[in-house]
């Protein structure tokens, strides 16, 4: 079963790793959209959510402190859906494609808060880690 689970987290963290390349391969293209967006400070929140996803997917992949890995692509994930598909504001034309992308990115966040939850209770089921969980709560 360890080899299932640790095809589930790459499976499962491999977007972030490979968004967060992207942030940076893209800062431009990226950063103008984050101002039509109305980001504050758009090229350096390019940068850094781009950072963030990028060890947060690592985290995840290689199971260094997997559970805060998992928090901060939750979190993040979250905020980047409320602020970057934030549907209810789109004109007709691009309101189905905002909420499918919003949808896409709140159950993202779901299933990064289902391993934090995991890899953070006693015992850790998430498979062979590298580092043990930052968190520890009883079951």
């Amino acid at each position: 079963m360890d080899v299932v689970l640790i095809i589930a987290r790459v499976l499962f963290a491999i977007m972030f790793v490979m968004s967060g390349i992207n942030h940076f391969s893209q800062v431009g293209a990226m950063t103008g959209y984050a101002q039509f967006k109305k980001v504050p400070l758009p090229k350096l929140s390019v940068q850094l959510s781009g950072l963030l996803l990028l060890l947060s997917g690592v985290s995840i992949i290689v199971g260094i402190w997997a559970d805060l890995g998992a928090l901060v692509a939750a979190v993040l994930l979250l905020a980047m859906a409320l602020k970057m598909h934030d549907f209810w504001t789109a004109d007709e034309a691009s309101k189905q494609s905002e909420m499918a992308n919003f949808l896409k990115t709140v159950s993202m966040a779901g299933g990064a808060l289902f391993i934090f939850a995991i890899a953070a209770t006693e015992g850790n089921n998430i498979g062979p880690v590298l580092v043990e969980s930052l968190f520890s709560v009883a079951k």
